[in-house]
């Protein structure tokens, strides 16, 4: 071979080889071997082992869809119409990147953050959900223990399957609020504020996007309908989940809890319809205003202007919701709309968020982005129906731990110190979302 130059390369000569490497050799110790196979603690429950092998929501997620029939799975985890809006939420957090600050000590870090007057553990916040007890026999009580265990608020529903005071005698001390469905009946909505009001719930969480219900195909299909109208497939299924049943069958009957004494006794159908009022509007927000004297928040804004409406109004603070998905399908992503909605209300407002929380980055990547704190129900219903009041726990934990560590990461050491030159968001243009399973 030749140079470039016209002289002649010298051949190649590979290096001598190496010498083969001494390696000194002992009878292996007992203590030694011992420091490096550390075997877990074997846990003696079946619901124990399933909740430690969970690393995430998604693993409890797994674990949820094993050991609950699949009408209740779904009921969880469908939404509504086409289920765009739902993939649309979770979408939204992958669109985050995280910009760390370096050389920060984030030594003795503090998640907590100030609520409306009051510190909580975590910026999180138990969201209100329907039928809790149909996913386990558990149900409300056994969430709100949770919260006031780790110092998270706890948000009851109207239609939820303990009633207002049976929650509160779960969590005395707990900082529990009452999701209102708005009525069109006075007497109902007078009776579940008072009851509300007497119990010492701290906040009126009115929800303002039910003025009809939202169309979940997958409930309708498995007949998980009020009432109940169930095919054979579904109660096939459901017979594969006996200790589901018999829990079911021996802790009572399952109500709409805090509605068992409306006048005139309605069905379960009946009931359902009142939730859902087509006449609600900002009259009924003024009336709320005047009749409440606790913190009044409104969930189910969605817009600036809408935001902007309610605080005129009355209400002290608001949640970015789209109900999860399940009410009006293709709607925004509630990440995408959160910081221009915090720019519109002005830094002092309340302002929550949730949809397609499902891990704490999550958590990071709303409070960064203009949220006080986020809502979670689907997260910490798998973890119920995974585990019943452990896997609520479970839930917690697992957000908890994923929230510290990536805020540290970030070199951040308070919650209070997230801001959004911490994370780049683009929200999402007009156009096609792509399909993100949960």
């Amino acid at each position: 071979m030749s140079n470039r130059d016209g002289t002649k390369r010298p051949p190649y000569t590979p290096p001598a080889p190496l010498a083969p490497v001494r390696t000194a050799r002992q009878v292996p110790k007992w203590s030694e071997l011992r420091d490096v196979a550390q075997f877990r603690r074997p846990q003696l429950g079946r619901t124990q082992r399933r909740l430690e092998r969970a690393l995430s929501i998604r693993g409890l997620r797994e674990a949820a869809r094993r050991t609950t029939p699949r009408a209740v799975f779904d009921y969880v985890d469908g939404a509504a119409e086409e289920e765009i809006t739902a993939a649309r939420n979770i979408a939204a957090y992958r669109r985050v990147t995280f910009h760390p600050d370096a050389l920060r000590s984030v030594a003795e870090p503090d998640p907590s953050v100030v609520l409306q007057g009051r510190r909580i553990s975590l910026p999180l916040v138990f969201a209100p959900t329907g039928y809790t007890r149909m996913m386990h026999h558990h149900g409300e009580a056994a969430v709100a223990a949770v919260a006031q265990h780790v110092g998270v608020p706890y948000a009851l529903s109207t239609v939820g399957t303990t009633s207002i005071e049976d929650v509160r005698a779960a969590a005395p001390d707990g900082d529990l609020w009452f999701q209102l469905f708005f009525t069109a009946d006075p007497r109902i909505n007078e009776d579940l504020l008072s009851r509300a009001e007497a119990a010492g719930y701290s906040t009126i969480l009115l929800t303002v996007d039910t003025t009809v219900s939202g169309m979940r195909l997958r409930d309708v299909v498995n007949g998980l309908t009020i009432p109940p109208t169930l095919t054979a497939r579904t109660v096939l299924n459901m017979s594969r989940y006996p200790m589901w049943w018999f829990n079911k069958l021996t802790t009572g009957g399952m109500t709409f809890a805090s509605l068992t004494d409306v006048p005139g006794s309605p069905t379960p159908g009946e009931v359902a319809s009142m939730m859902f009022d087509p006449g609600l509007d900002l009259n009924s927000l003024t009336w709320l205003r005047q009749r409440w004297r606790g913190n009044l928040v409104v969930k189910g804004v969605t817009t600036p202007a809408s935001a902007r409406e309610v605080l005129e109004y009355g209400a002290d603070g608001i949640v970015v919701s789209n109900h999860g998905g399940r009410q009006l399908d293709r709607s925004a992503a509630t990440l995408d709309v959160l910081p221009a909605i915090r720019a519109a209300v002005g830094p002092e407002t309340t302002v929550l968020i949730d949809g397609g929380v499902l891990h704490g980055q999550d958590v990071v990547a709303a409070r960064a982005l203009g949220a006080d704190a986020v809502m979670i129900g689907r997260a910490y219903l798998y973890g119920l129906m995974a585990g019943g009041r452990d896997g609520v726990l479970r839930t917690y934990e697992i957000l908890a731990e994923e929230y510290l560590r990536s805020m540290q990461l970030l070199g951040v050491r308070r919650s209070e110190d997230l801001t959004d030159r911490h994370v780049a968001f683009t929200p999402h243009a007009a156009g096609d979302y792509p399909h993100v399973s949960v």
